[in-house]
């Protein structure tokens, strides 16, 4: 999962963004000298699970287990009971461990536990997975790629490490008031498991890694930025998804949104709520999105699609064309107004009012935003957009604050916050601390990403997709990062490029193609100097071993493809053939 984790008005921010595009083509015509990476070279597993690590030495590194594991033991999908395919593990060695244990200065034992599956044949890779949400969790060491859960870094033949990133417990937000485990979360913990990892892995196939990659999705997306912007010499290929670069502004903005949409609410009954917290099935949420609730959300989507559908040639419920359909929607003028009581299609002037606020990006007291604005998008009408804005706003944003993007220990409440005191403690700071909150969660550089250039030079790349509708991380924060990598790194499509995936939520789910492999593109970028123009996405039909999305229109195929183009390249119908077939569209 993810976690929580300036503009003017939502309309005049979205131009002042998108006319940044032209910034992608600027530079193109100035390629700096970059070196073209060899590709790897795979090799087979030197000895047996016990003889690896019984070979292997590290300072403070303490391994718990080594154990084989047969081929197709672990299926890939993550799905519950999910059918055995073509895509689970193959044989590996799974070995589990701890680096640098201590006792924190709260008084709680620390360390970095880790988990490394390591394939009998080997690709000559290696794949960091770095997790989401607050980490605190060994998630299986399957190189999970977001969008696309059938397959994975191990089953490609990659070594693939995962880590709890330095504390224990889920959520448990509790963990930042100790100095060396806030820190170990927002960077020490990848760089620390880095070299650690790439020992062991010469170990087992005699042999370090040719080519070293690292991604993930929300808070995961983050820990691959920070990675490029603290570690460029040790990965070779960033694979970005969803990232909260912005992780401590972006929960700030949830729990100011979560107060508007309180006020909207006639209400907020306790008793009755249908939300409860995500990790205390016992504790009931105030039920915030009675004011603009499901079949509200519903009305706006459809309004959306209305306006902006076609704009890419084909009415197909998806919106492709994600800069012009900010331009063309307005949801103040868009949407129909009730004039007597909400009937299913209307809203009232307040409802709309308040969707235009929320989406214009969390503001303070002086009206500087301290987040970036939300595009509008189909996918407004899924759960997974509503769990971020109306549950977890609640339960997983006041409490990240509270103890690690605030500065200073402290109580934040959703609905009754100083947001500007806030604000400010992000930047500041805390006693006992080395860096503020943003420079610890934070890439370097961020605001002017220089650091590109680094990368850039020995050959490295980094691809980025975000889902459009993402209702924690802005998708147009990923597109204004982009735009600044192209205002500081000449040629800056050699080096990163970004694909929107049209209504898709948070890394997954809504009315959308959600699945894709982005990894097996960023290898070849990355080894072969073949630059990504489009991936093909499917979505998650009636019968898909992967899981199906019930959140897919009746009318979709259970089995439609889409290209998702580098932007700021649109996916556009070519005018003929099947709408539900990605070969009938083309990137304009």
């Amino acid at each position: 999962m993810k976690t929580t984790l300036a503009t003017f008005s939502a309309g005049v921010a979205s131009v002042a963004l998108f006319s940044a595009c032209s910034h992608l083509g600027g530079h193109q015509d100035v390629a700096p000298a970059a070196a073209l990476l060899s590709a790897a070279k795979p090799a087979v597993m030197s000895g047996s699970c016990v003889d690896i690590t019984a070979k292997f030495k590290y300072d403070k590194l303490r391994i718990t287990s080594s154990v084989p594991v047969a081929a197709g033991a672990v299926a890939m999908s993550g799905a519950p009971n999910a059918p055995k395919t073509a895509y689970d593990a193959p044989a590996h060695c799974l070995v589990k461990g701890v680096m640098d244990e201590r006792k924190g200065t709260d008084g709680k034992d620390y360390a970095i536990g880790f988990e490394m599956r390591l394939p009998t044949q080997w690709n000559g890779r290696f794949y960091h997975q770095v997790n989401g949400g607050l980490d605190g969790v060994v998630q299986p060491a399957l190189g999970a790629l977001g969008g696309g859960p059938l397959t994975g870094a191990l089953h490609q033949g990659f070594a693939v490490i995962s880590s709890d990133a330095g504390h224990n417990g889920s959520q448990n937000p509790s963990f930042g008031a100790d100095p060396e485990a806030r820190q170990n979360y927002g960077y020490g913990a990848v760089g620390k498991l880095t070299p650690m990892a790439k020992g062991l892995i010469a170990v087992a196939y005699g042999k370090a890694p040719d080519r070293s990659y690292i991604g993930g999705c929300s808070n995961g997306g983050r820990h691959t930025m920070v990675a490029a912007s603290r570690y460029a010499d040790q990965y070779d290929g960033y694979l970005v998804g969803a990232p909260g670069y912005r992780l401590p502004q972006a929960a700030l903005a949830q729990v100011w949104g979560s107060a508007q949409w309180k006020d909207l609410s006639p209400e907020t009954p306790l008793a009755s709520s249908s939300l409860t917290h995500p990790f205390a099935p016992n504790v009931k949420l105030p039920d915030i999105s009675l004011g603009f609730n499901a079949q509200d959300r519903q009305i706006v989507a459809d309004a959306i699609l209305f306006k902006c559908d076609a704009l890419d040639g084909a009415k197909d419920g998806l919106v492709q064309d994600v800069a012009a359909c900010q331009k063309a929607f307005d949801v103040v003028r868009d949407v129909a107004t009730c004039t007597a009581g909400r009937d299913g299609k209307c809203l009232s002037n307040l409802q709309k009012n308040t969707v235009a606020q929320v989406f214009a990006g969390g503001k303070g007291a002086d009206g500087k935003h301290f987040y970036a604005n939300f595009p509008f998008d189909a996918g407004i009408s899924a759960a997974n957009w509503a769990a971020w804005k109306y549950q977890n706003s609640q339960a997983l944003d006041p409490g990240a604050l509270s103890y690690i993007f605030a500065g200073d220990l402290r109580t934040v409440k959703a609905f009754d916050s100083n947001y500007d005191e806030l604000h400010a403690a992000i930047y500041s700071k805390p006693n006992g601390f080395a860096l503020s909150s943003d420079e610890t969660m934070s890439p370097t550089g961020y605001d002017k990403p220089s650091y590109m250039n680094a990368i850039q030079k020995r050959g490295a790349k980094m691809l980025t997709y975000h889902g459009v509708s993402d209702a924690v991380f802005s998708e147009l924060d990923t597109r204004a990062w982009v735009n600044r990598v192209a205002s500081n790194v000449p040629n800056s499509a050699s080096v990163v490029r970004h694909f929107s995936v049209p209504g898709m939520n948070h890394c997954s789910a809504g009315p959308a193609a959600d699945q894709f492999d982005a990894l097996t593109p960023l290898v070849k970028w990355v080894e072969q100097g073949v630059a990504p123009e489009s991936i093909i996405a499917s979505v998650r039909g009636a019968g898909h071993p992967g899981g199906v999305n019930a959140e897919l229109p009746k009318e979709w195929s259970p089995t439609r493809t889409r290209p998702l183009c580098a932007y700021p390249k649109v996916a556009t119908y070519k005018g003929n053939g099947s709408i539900e077939e990605a070969a009938n569209f083309s990137c304009q």
